[in-house]
This record gives structure tokens, sequence and C-alpha cells, in this order.
């Protein structure tokens, strides 16, 4: 760039190198084995929703952006990350129709209204299922038993459906006795089964364990803080206590650590600042739990992080650093008087 030239941008002021397209890489990477897993669990349809959201978000970004005479920037892989998420996190036998209403949703109303990559107040994703869920709340909580098929429309319920309707979490070790899940009903064994993800649920939050695979990659790569995701699931745990609910359940059965990992840590809906980080995550799992405890929906994943989207630009002015400005010395104590 000339010298006599100044480059106008928003802060961070920093250069790194690292581009849109590698961040976004590593996201679709770390996703990888939960996705796998996913179609492993409910076979080809859950491979086609998969698709079938990624085609639609890549689509859309590409014939808005064409239309609005935008630069069409598909190489950035941001559609294909929020299609891949909007698949992750709906049922195995979600509608192709609707997946892709839903993918449609995230990628135009969510982001390109409000500017694009980088200018997205809400997270794309958790919108796209929102309206889904407000629209098509059946087909929305509709759920599959892990390796029965969906042809066989053998339907079972969530972990948190179960204790929601009034059942423990013995009666949730039964179910995967039942269905063949797990050998032995007790709470060792039905904590390992949900840690493993051998349970009904979205396509992609089924396995803790694979959930962890991928933030360790992204922390890693430093493409997240651990701030967020651990402030998140800690208040979850303690709010789950205090509530009387058991908390090592709360927290691995559910989406709370998808949306932890991936879902609340979204650069440009979260906060920037450490401090702002910790108060997002914190409210996020406070009003997950409360949800689950006293609102109508056994989940409150989705709502509690697009709540916490809603505040995060506050969040970063509570403690603003100011580049540049030096404290004043402090005055030298006088020697005391003789």
């Amino acid at each position: 760039m000339p010298a006599n030239n100044m480059l106008l941008s928003s802060s961070p002021h920093v250069y790194t190198g690292v581009t849109p397209r590698k961040l976004m890489l590593s996201v679709i990477i770390a996703l990888s084995p939960v996705s796998v897993y996913g179609v492993v669990l409910y076979g080809v349809h859950a491979l086609l929703v998969i698709v079938v959201s990624i085609a639609t978000a890549v689509l859309s970004e590409a014939a808005f952006r064409a239309v609005t005479k935008q630069d069409v920037r598909i190489g950035d892989l941001s559609a294909v990350v929020t299609g891949l998420l909007v698949a992750l996190i709906s049922p195995p036998s979600v509608p192709l129709w609707m997946v892709a209403l839903g993918s449609f949703a995230a990628i135009v109303l969510a982001k390109e209204f409000f500017g694009g990559l980088g200018a997205n107040p809400f997270n794309p994703a958790l919108i796209g299922r929102a309206i889904l869920l407000m629209s098509f709340p059946a087909a929305m909580t509709t759920w599959h038993v892990p390796f029965k098929g969906l042809l066989d429309a053998t339907t079972g319920v969530t972990p948190l459906n179960v204790v929601k309707m009034g059942g423990t979490i013995a009666d949730v070790g039964a179910g995967f006795v039942q269905n063949s899940l797990s050998s032995v009903p007790d709470y060792s064994s039905t904590l390992w089964t949900l840690f493993v993800g051998n349970r009904a649920g979205c396509i992609g939050e089924s396995s803790i364990l694979l959930i962890l695979v991928g933030f360790i990659f992204l922390l890693a790569l430093r493409v997240v803080s651990f701030i967020t995701p651990l402030a998140m699931v800690g208040t979850a745990f303690l709010a789950s206590w205090l509530l009387g609910m058991d908390p090592v359940f709360g927290i691995l059965s559910g989406g709370l650590l998808f949306g932890a990992v991936f879902m609340a840590t979204d650069y440009s809906s979260s906060p920037v600042t450490p401090l702002g980080k910790a108060i997002f995550g914190a409210g996020a799992g406070l009003i997950t739990v409360i949800i689950r405890r006293f609102g109508g929906y056994p989940e409150g994943v989705t709502y509690a992080i697009l709540i916490m989207n809603a505040v995060a630009p506050f969040m970063d002015k509570l403690r603003v650093k100011k580049y540049g400005f030096v404290p004043p010395a402090k005055p030298v104590a006088k020697e005391a008087a003789k």
C-alpha cells in the first residue's frame, strides 16, 4: 500500500497471517469426527441432511451476494461451516427440505442481511435451528435410537426428555439396556454410554468424547479460547447442583458441550475481552439450566446462547483496555515529618 494512503479497519489491529479460510477449515476438521460418528449412528439419511444443508448454505450465500452485486466469496468456507452446524444440531430424521430451509435462514437472514462474515450479531446456525424449532416443533423433536435405522421408524426420547417427563437417570439407563446400547443399567454405565455417545439426539451432539477431541484440536491451533466453554460448562454444573439436578448427567446429556465448544465461541457474536468471554459463558450456562429446570423445553442451549448474543456487545465495554494509555506515576510518599 502506498505510504500516503491510510487503511481504516475495525479493531483489533493485529495481523497474524491467519485467514478466515484457515480458521473455517480448522473448524471443519474439528467437526469431522462428530459428523462421521453421526452418520455411523443414524445412517444414510444423516449424511444426506449434512450434504443438503451445506449445499444450501453455499448456494444461498453465493446467490444472495450475486444478486446484491457483492463479491462471491464462498472460498472462505464460512458458509460450509454454517451449513454443517445447522445439520449437526438437527435431528437425524429431519426432512431434507426442512433442513435446507433452516440453512437458508441461517445464511440469508442471520448472516448476509447483517453484512456477511464478521458482521452477524447472532450465531447463524442457532438462528436457523430456532426458526425450525418454532415452525416445525414435531419434526425437530423426533428422535431415533442409534444403530436402529430410520426406515423402521424406531423412535425414542433423549435422556433430557426422559428426566423432563418425570423419569430418573435409572430410567435412562434402563432404556439404554432395552435398546442394547448398554449392558448394565447402573449409574456409571449410563454416564459412560452418554460420554461415548450411544444415545438419541441431534446428529452431532451425541459423543462427548469426540466433541472434546475437536475442542482440544481447536485449542491447540489457538482457534478458540478455553474461557467461554469452561465458564459455560462450569456454571451449568454449579447451577444444576444448586437446583437439585444431577450436574454430571446435565453436562453429558443434551447439547451443552457442543454448544459451548462450537457455538458460544463464534467470533462475530461473542465478546472479545477475557472478562466478557467469562461472563458470556457463565450467562449461557445459567440460562441453559434455568430453561431445563423451569421451562417447557428439556433443552435450553439454543436460546441461552442467542440471549447472550444479544448482550455480547455490552460485555466488551465492561473493562475497556486503553491502547497507548500510560497511567500517571504514583506520587512518592512524603518523608515523615522529623
